[in-house]
This record gives structure tokens, sequence and C-alpha cells, in this order.
């Protein structure tokens, strides 16, 4: 019997895998296809990326630096406002390789990674939870002490345990042109109702242009005016949920969520990286398997964390919903060079920002 099964090997996943294999516990991490694949997410992410790779990674995986944003209430041929720093306040990555890397920690840990394992089942009993596996036909049944659902925003950990879902789930999509680009700059658009739209240079890889909508939303119309106003044709195209708002327990006796599947995101840009790996350290630092009652110390360990920050984000998100002349106004008024971090909505009140506010 293992200590921990990790269902879902993305980075909340591997990032638990690895944390809790370097405490001395058995792991197993289920995959249910090629780890990486396929794309689920946008690779722009804040600096502090860093903090949970080898010190080698930023070689292999960052595409290009970035130093701000232009925000348009409309198309780009609209008003750009431009908000910067003057140090680079996050990096584009290669998205599918990222995992990979995290993956290959976790392995190097001693945690045991199977890909194109998919399970299928989960029976949560008084001191074990007992798995159903399928890989290549056969299914086989694994027991561990405790099961970590990582297993992204439609998470069948979540509903198999009966957890509630996240508040909202928005649908994003996304697809990149080949044209390299190393600007400075990521572009945001004001034009999806209640989200934005975004295009990201990605360095010598190309240009990534999406957006995020209520799933009633017509996104993929939304996403041709997108492009077409660009001028600019794609491939790759991807497409998923976006979990926003997590529900307000993400545990049971012995079952417990991460990242995506908990609704561990930012509200008002959708991303979850960084929030879900720490999440994973606050997991791996509070659960043991041995205690189900530790579990209670997870859901408050990770919350102190990230809660006011998301909390925080849900007030900038309303932003976007603002009538465009409205929009217009406020981004003319604040644009300039600014001292915020790209994940900490509560750096807005922060002294650097002031200083930088002040100083455009």
């Amino acid at each position: 019997m293992y200590d921990f099964a990790v269902v879902g090997v993305g980075p909340a996943g591997a990032r638990f895998a690895r944390q809790v294999a370097d405490a001395g516990y058995s792991v197993v991490g289920f995959e249910r296809g090629s780890v990486g694949t396929p794309l689920a997410c946008s690779g722009h992410v804040s600096t502090d990326i860093w903090d949970f790779l080898p010190e080698s990674a930023p070689g292999s995986l960052r595409q290009n630096r970035i130093f701000g944003a232009r925000f348009h209430a409309g198309g780009p041929d609209s008003d750009a406002h431009l908000f910067y720093t003057r140090d680079e306040i996050s990096n584009v990555i290669d998205r599918v390789e990222l995992d990979r890397t995290l993956a290959r920690c976790a392995s190097s840990a001693g945690a045991e990674i199977c890909e194109h394992h998919t399970v299928t089942d989960i029976d949560e009993r008084e001191n074990h939870v007992r798995l159903t596996v399928a890989h290549d036909g056969e299914a086989k049944t694994v027991e561990a002490k405790m099961v970590a659902g990582c297993d992204g925003p439609v998470s069948r950990v979540r509903q198999q345990s009966d957890i509630a879902e996240p508040a909202e789930l928005l649908h994003g999509v996304l697809a990149f042109e080949d044209s390299g680009d190393t600007s400075d700059y990521v572009d945001v658009h004001l034009t999806a109702p209640r989200f934005f739209a975004w295009r990201i240079p990605r360095g010598d890889a190309g240009v990534e242009y999406g957006l995020a909508a209520p799933p009633e939303t017509s996104v993929s119309a939304l996403f041709d005016e997108l492009t077409g106003a660009y001028d600019v044709s794609t491939d790759d195209f991807c497409s998923g949920a976006i979990p926003i708002g997590p529900p307000s327990r993400i545990t049971t006796r012995r079952v417990f969520l991460i990242g995506d599947a908990a609704g561990q995101t930012k509200p008002f840009t959708g991303g979850g990286i960084n929030y879900s790996m720490t999440a994973a350290d606050a997991a791996a630092d509070s659960i043991n398997p041995d205690d189900p009652v530790s579990l209670r110390d997870y859901e408050v360990a990770w919350r102190e964390e990230l809660s006011t920050e998301i909390s925080l984000g849900h007030w900038i998100r309303r932003a976007y919903s603002l009538p465009e002349p409205v929009q217009r106004l406020g981004l003319s008024l604040l644009a300039g060079e600014i001292g915020v971090h790209m994940d900490k909505p509560t750096s807005l009140l922060s002294r650097s920002h002031l200083k930088a506010f002040l100083r455009s």
C-alpha cells in the first residue's frame, strides 16, 4: 500500500509527489496520457515559477521575458495603455516541457510516475482508498492511505468524492502563430464577456493568441474575431475549462484536491500554475497519511497562503465588465510604471507599486 496516490501529474500533482517523496513517503502518480499533453493552458507565468524548478530550468524552458502589458478596451486598433516594469515581471515558458520537467523531478525524488494510466474509480474506505486503474485495456487495483486529486478542472476525483465544483467554469481557447516575436509586452483586450483576450509573444516559438469567457459564449467566434483583427492564421488550437472560485471544502476523510481540481486559480487571469504548486507545498507540509485529521491543517494552510489573493482577484475581475468608456478612462489614468506582482493582487497596495506609480 502506498502512502499517497496522486491522480494527475500536471504541475500540482508532480510538485506534490516530489515533495512527499523527498519527505520519505511512498507515492505513485497516475497520468491518463503522456505527461504534458495535450497542452492544458498558456505558458505565461510570473518569475516565481523558478522557485519550484531546478537551477538549470530557465535555460531549457524560458521562451521570452515580459516587462508589462498593453491593455486595450477594444481590438488591436484601439488605444493601447501600457503598464510596465523596469525589471521583468513574468516569463513565457515551454508549457509542455514544464510538466515533463516537474515529473522528472518527482521521479528523481522517488515517486513512481505512471503514464497512460487512467483512474476509473475511487473507493474511499475507513483506513485507505482503493483505486481502479486502467492501462493497456486491463484494470488493476491500487491501494493508498490517501489520494491527491490533481486531475484538472473537470476532476473525476472531485466528482466521485462528492466535493462541490468550483464556483464557475470558464471556457478558454488558445492557438499559435509561427512568426517569432521577442517583444517585451503582452497585449490584453477587454473584449471577451466577463474576461479578456490576449496576445503573448513567445520568442522564437511564435505568438500565442487566446481568450476566455463564460461557457454560454461562442468563444470560437470571438477567437476568429481576435485573430482576424490581427490578420493572422493560427494552428495547434486548444480548448478547455478554467475553474474560478474554490469550493468551501476540498477534502474528505482520505481524499484531497490540489490545483485546478480545487479551483486554486487567479480569478483575474485564470492562471493557476504557481497557485497550484504553492498549494501542493502546503499539502506536503501539512498532511500525514496516517492521520486523516491532518487534512484540516491543509485546508487552513493553503487558504492562509492564497485566499486573500483570490478574494482580491475577484474584485479586479469586476473591472472587465465595466462600460467601455469607464474602462478607457480608468486605463488612461492608471497606465504607466507599476510595481505589482502578477500573482499577488495585494501588491497593488505595496510600497513598491506606490513608488512606481508616483514616478510615472
